[in-house]
Protein backbone atom coordinates (compact mmCIF):
# COMPACT_ATOMS: atom_id res chain seq x y z
CA UNK A 1 0.00 0.00 0.00
CA UNK A 2 1.19 3.56 -0.69
CA UNK A 3 -0.01 6.94 0.44
CA UNK A 4 0.60 9.71 -2.09
CA UNK A 5 0.02 13.35 -1.24
CA UNK A 6 -0.36 15.11 -4.62
CA UNK A 7 0.94 18.68 -4.98
CA UNK A 8 -1.67 20.88 -6.60
CA UNK A 9 -0.50 23.52 -9.06
CA UNK A 10 -2.27 26.87 -9.35
CA UNK A 11 -3.27 26.08 -12.96
CA UNK A 12 -5.09 22.96 -11.84
CA UNK A 13 -6.81 24.45 -8.80
CA UNK A 14 -10.18 25.02 -10.50
CA UNK A 15 -10.19 21.52 -11.95
CA UNK A 16 -9.21 20.14 -8.54
CA UNK A 17 -11.97 22.07 -6.78
CA UNK A 18 -14.57 20.68 -9.20
CA UNK A 19 -13.29 17.15 -8.65
CA UNK A 20 -13.39 17.79 -4.92
CA UNK A 21 -17.06 18.76 -5.11
CA UNK A 22 -17.85 15.54 -6.98
CA UNK A 23 -15.96 13.51 -4.41
CA UNK A 24 -17.68 15.27 -1.54
CA UNK A 25 -21.05 14.14 -2.83
CA UNK A 26 -19.75 10.56 -2.80
CA UNK A 27 -18.11 10.77 0.64
CA UNK A 28 -19.11 8.22 3.26
CA UNK A 29 -18.57 8.73 6.96
CA UNK A 30 -17.27 5.73 8.88
CA UNK A 31 -15.80 5.19 12.30
CA UNK A 32 -12.56 3.50 11.23
CA UNK A 33 -10.58 2.76 8.09
CA UNK A 34 -7.99 -0.04 8.15
CA UNK A 35 -5.46 0.23 5.31
CA UNK A 36 -4.10 -3.21 4.40
CA UNK A 37 -5.96 -6.52 4.23
CA UNK A 38 -3.38 -8.95 5.59
CA UNK A 39 -3.55 -10.81 8.90
CA UNK A 40 -3.23 -7.75 11.14
CA UNK A 41 -5.58 -5.58 9.08
CA UNK A 42 -8.37 -8.14 8.77
CA UNK A 43 -8.22 -8.98 12.49
CA UNK A 44 -8.28 -5.28 13.35
CA UNK A 45 -11.31 -4.73 11.12
CA UNK A 46 -13.10 -7.66 12.74
CA UNK A 47 -12.27 -6.49 16.26
CA UNK A 48 -13.61 -2.97 15.66
CA UNK A 49 -16.72 -4.29 13.90
CA UNK A 50 -17.33 -6.66 16.81
CA UNK A 51 -17.34 -3.62 19.05
CA UNK A 52 -20.03 -1.98 16.95
CA UNK A 53 -17.94 0.48 14.91
CA UNK A 54 -18.57 0.96 11.20
CA UNK A 55 -15.28 -0.13 9.70
CA UNK A 56 -13.85 -0.35 6.19
CA UNK A 57 -10.94 -2.60 5.22
CA UNK A 58 -9.01 -1.49 2.13
CA UNK A 59 -6.29 -3.26 0.16
CA UNK A 60 -4.83 -2.42 -3.24
CA UNK A 61 -4.78 -6.07 -4.36
CA UNK A 62 -7.33 -8.84 -4.60
CA UNK A 63 -7.72 -11.76 -2.20
CA UNK A 64 -7.18 -14.60 -1.76
CA UNK A 65 -3.68 -14.60 -3.17
CA UNK A 66 -0.36 -16.25 -2.44
CA UNK A 67 2.01 -14.12 -0.38
CA UNK A 68 5.62 -14.53 0.69
CA UNK A 69 5.34 -16.00 4.17
CA UNK A 70 6.72 -18.92 6.17
CA UNK A 71 3.07 -19.94 6.78
CA UNK A 72 3.99 -21.03 10.30
CA UNK A 73 1.67 -20.17 13.19
CA UNK A 74 3.68 -20.43 16.39
CA UNK A 75 2.05 -21.65 19.61
CA UNK A 76 2.00 -18.04 20.86
CA UNK A 77 -0.45 -17.11 18.12
CA UNK A 78 -3.13 -19.40 19.48
CA UNK A 79 -3.96 -17.24 22.53
CA UNK A 80 -4.21 -14.16 20.31
CA UNK A 81 -6.49 -15.92 17.83
CA UNK A 82 -8.66 -16.96 20.77
CA UNK A 83 -8.91 -13.32 21.92
CA UNK A 84 -10.21 -12.39 18.45
CA UNK A 85 -12.69 -15.29 18.51
CA UNK A 86 -10.86 -16.86 15.56
CA UNK A 87 -9.19 -19.97 16.96
CA UNK A 88 -11.98 -22.29 15.80
CA UNK A 89 -12.13 -20.53 12.42
CA UNK A 90 -8.45 -21.16 11.77
CA UNK A 91 -8.59 -24.71 13.17
CA UNK A 92 -11.40 -25.53 10.70
CA UNK A 93 -8.95 -24.91 7.82
CA UNK A 94 -7.13 -28.16 8.73
CA UNK A 95 -3.69 -26.73 9.52
CA UNK A 96 -0.83 -29.18 9.81
CA UNK A 97 0.36 -29.82 13.35
CA UNK A 98 4.05 -29.01 13.94
CA UNK A 99 5.91 -30.17 17.07
CA UNK A 100 9.61 -29.64 16.32
CA UNK A 101 12.07 -27.46 14.44
CA UNK A 102 15.04 -28.96 12.61
CA UNK A 103 17.93 -26.69 11.59
CA UNK A 104 20.19 -28.04 8.82
CA UNK A 105 23.40 -26.17 8.06
CA UNK A 106 25.41 -25.90 4.86
CA UNK A 107 28.22 -28.11 6.21
CA UNK A 108 25.72 -30.88 7.11
CA UNK A 109 25.35 -30.30 10.85
CA UNK A 110 21.85 -30.38 12.36
CA UNK A 111 20.03 -29.12 15.44
CA UNK A 112 16.59 -30.38 16.45
CA UNK A 113 14.57 -28.39 18.96
CA UNK A 114 11.14 -29.06 20.45
CA UNK A 115 8.53 -26.37 19.93
CA UNK A 116 7.03 -25.31 23.29
CA UNK A 117 3.40 -26.01 22.44
CA UNK A 118 1.53 -26.98 19.28
CA UNK A 119 2.30 -24.92 16.20
CA UNK A 120 0.34 -24.97 12.94
CA UNK A 121 1.31 -24.87 9.28
CA UNK A 122 -1.32 -23.07 7.21
CA UNK A 123 -1.21 -21.27 3.87
CA UNK A 124 -1.84 -17.54 3.75
CA UNK A 125 -4.14 -18.18 0.79
CA UNK A 126 -6.54 -20.10 3.03
CA UNK A 127 -6.03 -18.02 6.16
CA UNK A 128 -6.46 -14.57 4.60
CA UNK A 129 -9.68 -15.63 2.92
CA UNK A 130 -11.08 -16.98 6.20
CA UNK A 131 -10.13 -13.83 8.11
CA UNK A 132 -11.74 -11.60 5.48
CA UNK A 133 -14.93 -13.60 5.69
CA UNK A 134 -14.87 -13.33 9.49
CA UNK A 135 -14.44 -9.55 9.26
CA UNK A 136 -17.34 -9.30 6.80
CA UNK A 137 -19.58 -11.39 9.05
CA UNK A 138 -18.76 -9.03 11.90
CA UNK A 139 -19.97 -6.13 9.73
CA UNK A 140 -16.79 -4.75 8.15
CA UNK A 141 -16.97 -3.37 4.60
CA UNK A 142 -14.20 -4.70 2.33
CA UNK A 143 -12.73 -2.72 -0.56
CA UNK A 144 -10.25 -4.94 -2.38
CA UNK A 145 -8.33 -4.01 -5.55
CA UNK A 146 -8.60 -0.45 -4.24
CA UNK A 147 -5.62 1.90 -4.04
CA UNK A 148 -5.43 4.54 -1.31
CA UNK A 149 -4.08 7.63 -3.06
CA UNK A 150 -4.32 10.15 -0.24
CA UNK A 151 -4.81 10.36 3.51
CA UNK A 152 -5.21 13.79 5.01
CA UNK A 153 -6.61 15.44 8.09
CA UNK A 154 -10.13 16.67 7.53
CA UNK A 155 -10.79 20.38 7.35
CA UNK A 156 -12.38 20.36 10.80
CA UNK A 157 -9.32 18.71 12.33
CA UNK A 158 -11.44 15.78 13.46
CA UNK A 159 -10.80 12.58 11.61
CA UNK A 160 -9.30 11.94 8.18
CA UNK A 161 -10.21 11.97 4.53
CA UNK A 162 -9.13 8.81 2.74
CA UNK A 163 -9.17 9.07 -1.03
CA UNK A 164 -9.34 5.82 -3.01
CA UNK A 165 -9.24 4.64 -6.60
CA UNK A 166 -10.72 1.39 -7.92
CA UNK A 167 -10.16 1.15 -11.65
CA UNK A 168 -11.38 4.45 -13.08
CA UNK A 169 -13.67 5.18 -10.14
CA UNK A 170 -12.44 7.67 -7.55
CA UNK A 171 -14.11 8.08 -4.17
CA UNK A 172 -13.34 9.13 -0.65
CA UNK A 173 -14.46 8.40 2.86
CA UNK A 174 -14.26 10.33 6.10
CA UNK A 175 -12.94 8.16 8.92
CA UNK A 176 -12.74 9.14 12.56
CA UNK A 177 -9.71 6.84 12.93
CA UNK A 178 -7.25 5.36 10.43
CA UNK A 179 -5.03 2.36 11.19
CA UNK A 180 -2.26 1.38 8.75
CA UNK A 181 -1.54 -2.31 8.15
CA UNK A 182 0.04 -2.01 4.73
CA UNK A 183 3.17 -4.06 5.32
CA UNK A 184 6.83 -3.30 5.80
CA UNK A 185 7.20 -1.59 2.41
CA UNK A 186 4.18 0.68 2.71
CA UNK A 187 4.87 4.39 2.53
CA UNK A 188 4.30 6.30 5.73
CA UNK A 189 1.14 8.39 5.86
CA UNK A 190 0.27 12.07 5.72
CA UNK A 191 3.22 13.07 3.56
CA UNK A 192 6.06 12.08 5.90
CA UNK A 193 9.26 10.89 4.24
CA UNK A 194 10.00 7.18 4.15
CA UNK A 195 13.05 6.54 6.37
CA UNK A 196 16.23 5.72 4.46
CA UNK A 197 17.46 2.15 4.64
CA UNK A 198 20.78 0.62 3.73
CA UNK A 199 20.95 -1.44 0.55
CA UNK A 200 23.63 -3.54 2.28
CA UNK A 201 20.98 -4.98 4.60
CA UNK A 202 18.34 -5.74 1.96
CA UNK A 203 16.94 -9.18 1.21
CA UNK A 204 14.56 -10.78 -1.25
CA UNK A 205 11.79 -13.09 -0.09
CA UNK A 206 10.45 -15.89 -2.30
CA UNK A 207 8.00 -18.76 -1.79
CA UNK A 208 6.34 -21.66 -3.58
CA UNK A 209 4.13 -24.60 -2.62
CA UNK A 210 5.21 -28.12 -3.46
CA UNK A 211 3.78 -31.63 -3.57
CA UNK A 212 5.75 -34.85 -3.51
CA UNK A 213 7.42 -34.22 -0.14
CA UNK A 214 6.77 -36.42 2.89
CA UNK A 215 6.98 -34.31 6.03
CA UNK A 216 7.05 -35.20 9.69
CA UNK A 217 5.38 -32.73 12.10
CA UNK A 218 8.57 -30.69 11.78
CA UNK A 219 9.49 -27.36 10.23
CA UNK A 220 12.83 -27.74 8.46
CA UNK A 221 15.18 -24.73 8.21
CA UNK A 222 18.09 -24.97 5.78
CA UNK A 223 20.96 -22.49 6.09
CA UNK A 224 23.56 -21.63 3.46
CA UNK A 225 25.76 -18.80 2.29
CA UNK A 226 23.52 -15.85 1.50
CA UNK A 227 20.34 -16.88 3.30
CA UNK A 228 18.06 -19.65 4.46
CA UNK A 229 14.98 -21.58 3.36
CA UNK A 230 12.21 -23.14 5.42
CA UNK A 231 10.05 -26.13 4.52
CA UNK A 232 6.76 -26.04 6.40
CA UNK A 233 3.98 -28.63 6.04
CA UNK A 234 0.61 -26.97 5.44
CA UNK A 235 -2.96 -28.11 4.79
CA UNK A 236 -3.90 -30.85 2.31
CA UNK A 237 -0.47 -32.48 2.29
CA UNK A 238 1.26 -29.51 0.65
CA UNK A 239 4.59 -28.03 1.71
CA UNK A 240 5.48 -24.35 1.71
CA UNK A 241 9.05 -23.44 0.76
CA UNK A 242 9.91 -19.86 1.74
CA UNK A 243 13.36 -18.30 1.59
CA UNK A 244 15.00 -15.08 2.74
CA UNK A 245 18.01 -14.37 0.55
CA UNK A 246 20.70 -11.72 0.26
CA UNK A 247 19.85 -9.70 -2.87
CA UNK A 248 23.47 -9.30 -3.92
CA UNK A 249 24.26 -13.01 -3.48
CA UNK A 250 21.35 -14.06 -5.71
CA UNK A 251 21.42 -11.23 -8.26
CA UNK A 252 22.31 -13.69 -11.06
CA UNK A 253 19.97 -16.50 -10.02
CA UNK A 254 17.36 -15.65 -12.63
CA UNK A 255 14.11 -13.71 -12.47
CA UNK A 256 11.63 -16.50 -11.77
CA UNK A 257 10.81 -17.61 -8.23
CA UNK A 258 11.57 -21.24 -9.07
CA UNK A 259 14.99 -20.44 -10.55
CA UNK A 260 15.86 -18.49 -7.40
CA UNK A 261 14.71 -21.36 -5.18
CA UNK A 262 16.74 -23.81 -7.25
CA UNK A 263 19.82 -21.61 -6.88
CA UNK A 264 19.28 -21.53 -3.13
CA UNK A 265 18.90 -25.32 -2.90
CA UNK A 266 22.22 -25.81 -4.68
CA UNK A 267 23.97 -24.16 -1.73
CA UNK A 268 22.90 -26.81 0.77
CA UNK A 269 23.41 -30.42 -0.32
CA UNK A 270 20.72 -31.83 1.97
CA UNK A 271 18.21 -29.26 0.76
CA UNK A 272 19.02 -30.05 -2.86
CA UNK A 273 18.43 -33.74 -2.17
CA UNK A 274 15.22 -32.95 -0.28
CA UNK A 275 13.74 -30.98 -3.15
CA UNK A 276 14.84 -33.40 -5.90
CA UNK A 277 11.46 -35.18 -5.93
CA UNK A 278 9.36 -32.11 -5.11
CA UNK A 279 6.86 -30.82 -7.67
CA UNK A 280 6.07 -27.08 -7.58
CA UNK A 281 2.36 -26.21 -7.63
CA UNK A 282 1.60 -23.77 -10.44
CA UNK A 283 0.38 -20.36 -9.38
CA UNK A 284 1.66 -20.52 -5.80
CA UNK A 285 4.89 -18.64 -6.41
CA UNK A 286 5.40 -15.17 -4.93
CA UNK A 287 8.28 -12.78 -4.33
CA UNK A 288 8.92 -9.53 -2.47
CA UNK A 289 11.85 -7.13 -2.50
CA UNK A 290 13.45 -5.34 -0.87
CA UNK A 291 12.97 -6.84 2.58
CA UNK A 292 14.46 -4.84 5.46
CA UNK A 293 14.34 -6.47 8.87
CA UNK A 294 13.36 -3.83 11.40
CA UNK A 295 15.66 -3.59 14.39
CA UNK A 296 13.21 -1.59 16.49
CA UNK A 297 9.40 -1.44 16.63
CA UNK A 298 7.86 1.39 14.59
CA UNK A 299 4.33 1.43 15.96
CA UNK A 300 3.32 5.00 15.13
CA UNK A 301 4.12 7.36 12.28
CA UNK A 302 1.40 10.02 12.17
CA UNK A 303 -1.02 7.07 12.37
CA UNK A 304 -0.96 3.76 14.27
CA UNK A 305 0.88 0.96 12.47
CA UNK A 306 0.18 -2.74 12.93
CA UNK A 307 1.50 -5.95 11.36
CA UNK A 308 4.78 -5.80 9.45
CA UNK A 309 4.41 -2.03 9.32
CA UNK A 310 5.00 -1.98 13.09
CA UNK A 311 7.60 -4.72 13.48
CA UNK A 312 9.23 -7.43 11.39
CA UNK A 313 11.23 -10.15 13.10
CA UNK A 314 13.77 -12.30 11.27
CA UNK A 315 11.74 -15.05 9.54
CA UNK A 316 13.97 -17.78 10.97
CA UNK A 317 12.36 -17.08 14.36
CA UNK A 318 8.97 -18.21 13.07
CA UNK A 319 6.99 -15.60 14.97
CA UNK A 320 6.06 -13.16 12.19
CA UNK A 321 2.37 -14.08 11.95
CA UNK A 322 2.11 -14.17 15.73
CA UNK A 323 3.51 -10.63 15.94
CA UNK A 324 1.05 -9.41 13.30
CA UNK A 325 -1.86 -10.83 15.30
CA UNK A 326 -0.52 -9.45 18.57
CA UNK A 327 -0.04 -5.91 17.23
CA UNK A 328 -3.70 -5.82 16.17
CA UNK A 329 -4.81 -7.22 19.53
CA UNK A 330 -2.87 -4.52 21.37
CA UNK A 331 -4.20 -1.74 19.13
CA UNK A 332 -7.89 -2.70 18.97
CA UNK A 333 -8.97 -1.87 22.56
CA UNK A 334 -7.13 1.46 22.42
CA UNK A 335 -8.84 2.32 19.12
CA UNK A 336 -12.14 1.44 20.75
CA UNK A 337 -11.43 3.74 23.71
CA UNK A 338 -10.43 6.52 21.32
CA UNK A 339 -13.63 6.20 19.28
CA UNK A 340 -15.69 6.25 22.49
CA UNK A 341 -14.03 9.48 23.54
CA UNK A 342 -12.29 7.88 26.52
CA UNK A 343 -8.78 8.32 25.10
CA UNK A 344 -7.06 11.18 23.29
CA UNK A 345 -5.01 10.55 20.14
CA UNK A 346 -1.79 11.36 22.00
CA UNK A 347 -2.70 8.92 24.80
CA UNK A 348 -3.52 6.26 22.22
CA UNK A 349 -0.09 6.78 20.66
CA UNK A 350 1.68 6.73 24.02
CA UNK A 351 -0.05 3.60 25.31
CA UNK A 352 0.19 1.67 22.04
CA UNK A 353 3.86 2.55 21.54
CA UNK A 354 4.61 1.46 25.10
CA UNK A 355 2.79 -1.87 24.77
CA UNK A 356 4.46 -2.69 21.44
CA UNK A 357 7.87 -1.90 22.91
CA UNK A 358 7.26 -4.02 26.01
CA UNK A 359 6.12 -7.06 24.03
CA UNK A 360 8.29 -6.81 20.91
CA UNK A 361 11.61 -5.20 21.84
CA UNK A 362 13.12 -8.32 23.42
CA UNK A 363 12.10 -10.80 20.70
CA UNK A 364 13.23 -8.39 17.97
CA UNK A 365 16.60 -7.90 19.65
CA UNK A 366 17.20 -11.66 20.03
CA UNK A 367 15.86 -12.28 16.52
CA UNK A 368 18.39 -9.80 15.19
CA UNK A 369 21.12 -11.59 17.12
CA UNK A 370 20.14 -14.95 15.60
CA UNK A 371 20.03 -13.41 12.13
CA UNK A 372 23.55 -12.06 12.71
CA UNK A 373 24.80 -15.45 13.91
CA UNK A 374 23.68 -17.40 10.87
CA UNK A 375 25.27 -14.81 8.55
CA UNK A 376 28.68 -15.71 10.01
CA UNK A 377 29.70 -19.04 8.38
CA UNK A 378 32.44 -19.74 10.92
CA UNK A 379 30.04 -19.28 13.82
CA UNK A 380 27.19 -21.18 12.14
CA UNK A 381 29.49 -24.18 11.73
CA UNK A 382 29.91 -24.33 15.52
CA UNK A 383 26.21 -24.06 16.39
CA UNK A 384 25.21 -27.77 16.15
CA UNK A 385 28.02 -28.78 18.51
CA UNK A 386 27.23 -25.94 20.89
CA UNK A 387 23.55 -26.93 20.94
CA UNK A 388 24.44 -30.53 21.86
CA UNK A 389 26.75 -29.36 24.65
CA UNK A 390 24.36 -26.74 26.03
CA UNK A 391 20.79 -27.60 24.94
CA UNK A 392 19.29 -25.47 27.73
CA UNK A 393 21.10 -22.41 26.35
CA UNK A 394 19.92 -23.17 22.79
CA UNK A 395 16.32 -23.55 23.94
CA UNK A 396 16.64 -20.39 26.00
CA UNK A 397 17.73 -18.32 23.01
CA UNK A 398 14.82 -19.66 20.95
CA UNK A 399 12.35 -18.85 23.76
CA UNK A 400 13.79 -15.32 23.99
CA UNK A 401 12.57 -14.65 20.43
CA UNK A 402 8.97 -15.64 21.27
CA UNK A 403 6.09 -13.56 22.48
CA UNK A 404 4.44 -14.41 25.77
CA UNK A 405 0.86 -15.83 25.70
CA UNK A 406 -1.66 -13.07 25.15
CA UNK A 407 -3.76 -11.92 28.08
CA UNK A 408 -6.67 -9.71 27.06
Amino acid sequence: METIIPIRSRDRQAESDTAGMELKRMERIVDAAVLGGGIAGSCMAKALSDRGWETVLIDRKTFPRHKVCGEFLSPESRSTLQAFGLNDTVASLRPQRIARARLIFEHGGEIELPIPGEAWGLSRYAMDEALHLAAQRAGAHLHMATTVTQVELSGTGKGYRVRMRQGSEVSQIHARAVITAWGANGRVALGAERPKTSTNDAYIGVKSHYTGLTMEPVIEMYFFRGGYLGLCPIEDGKVNAAALLDRNEFAKAGKSVLSILEAAAERNRKLEQRLAAAVPIAGTQAAIAPVHLQRKPASWDMLPRIGDAAAMIAPLCGDGMSMALRSAALCAPLADDYLRGNLSLSDWERQFTGSIHREFAGPLRWGGFMQWLIRKPAIAQLLPGAARIAPVLANGIVRATRLKPYES
